[in-house]
């Protein structure tokens, strides 16, 4: 077991934890990155990007937060293969987190980059298909299924918002929900059911994904909710929108969150309740969950925690005189 002692310490990879890294090097705050089960978050199960700027053709989802990692490696990031198992924040800084190894991980300030996952339904065919035509983000996969027939499965407004939005790819949208009313807000509702290329398929579970001869997604088994009638749909693209859950276990009781266990800060920052802290990526945003917005919030942790740092030290020196 041994003690790691950075100014700046990030729980969790992915774009916001690499992001604040970045910044926080290049501002001389040595950061430690505990990368989780998952270095590199999401993207790292994510083939095709094209929304990321900078890249006009298609680029791998591994490949760029490889590039990230290295990037943030290169200008004085250390990385720690490592799960953070416990953190002690009561106390204040500086703050003190225990990995799954033992070893013991201390930061004048702590970032909080765990990230959220995609709710999945867990039948045959939907991991393996992955990529292949289920996917969990319409805003990321919706511009591949151009003029093809795609499905959603879901009811809340997770769901609604995304057949709302392939509407701009697809003419042929089918909303699957398992109930005979959604649970989205009035509003989406209205727009979803008065759609001219949305239709609605009521009472309807997902009993597995189904492979065509070219590897590919070619139709859904489907069960009615009522009858027990099987039956098949075929769609080109099927979208999984049953939420999603941030990864926010560790710190229960310990920082405020919303009713869905995203972590609370303060509007417009990533600042928590406990001065010190911050969260980045989709640990707190359950609106956006890009890997654009996830670096934007990485990049803001790491000025917000320079500028903490800076007033500790002012605090500290005067305190001395």
């Amino acid at each position: 077991m041994a003690t790691h002692r950075t100014k700046m310490l990030i729980i969790g990879s992915g774009p916001a934890g690499y992001s604040a890294a970045i910044y926080g090097a290049r501002a001389m705050m040595e950061p430690i990155v505990v990368q989780g089960l998952q270095p590199g978050g999401q993207l790292t199960i994510t083939t095709d990007v094209e929304n990321y700027p900078g890249f006009r053709d298609v680029i791998q989802g591994p490949w760029l937060m490889e590039e990230m990692k290295a990037q943030a490696e290169h200008v004085g990031t250390r990385m720690m293969w490592d799960t953070i198992v416990e953190v002690d924040l009561a106390n204040g800084s500086p703050f003190r987190a225990i990995g799954d190894s033992g070893d013991e991980y201390i930061g004048d300030v702590l970032v909080i980059a765990t990230g959220a996952q995609a709710k999945w339904l867990g039948v045959p065919g939907e991991m393996e298909l992955g990529g292949k035509g289920v996917s969990a983000c319409a805003t990321c996969d919706g511009f591949f299924y151009r003029g093809k027939k795609v499905a959603v499965i879901g009811g809340g407004n997770t769901a609604v918002e995304e057949a709302l939005y392939l509407t701009n790819h697809s003419d042929d949208v089918t909303l699957i929900h398992r109930r005979d009313e959604l649970r989205a807000e009035k509003i989406l509702q209205d727009r979803l059911l008065n759609h001219p290329k949305i239709s609605v398929l009521w009472n309807k579970t997902v009993g597995s994904f189904e492979a065509g001869e070219n590897g590919a997604l070619s139709h859904l088994r489907l069960r009615d909710t009522v009858t027990g009638e099987d039956s098949n749909f075929s769609c080109d693209g099927a979208f999984v929108a049953i939420g999603h859950a941030p990864a926010t276990e560790l710190f229960k009781g310990k920082l405020p969150m919303d009713d869905s266990g995203y972590l609370v800060v303060e509007p417009g920052t990533p600042k928590t309740s406990i001065p010190g802290v911050f969260a980045a990526g989709d640990v707190m945003d359950h609106t956006y969950r890009q890997a654009v917005t996830a670096a934007g919030t990485g990049c803001m942790a790491a000025l917000d925690a320079e500028r903490f740092l800076a007033t500790l030290e002012v605090a500290e020196r005067e305190a001395a005189e």
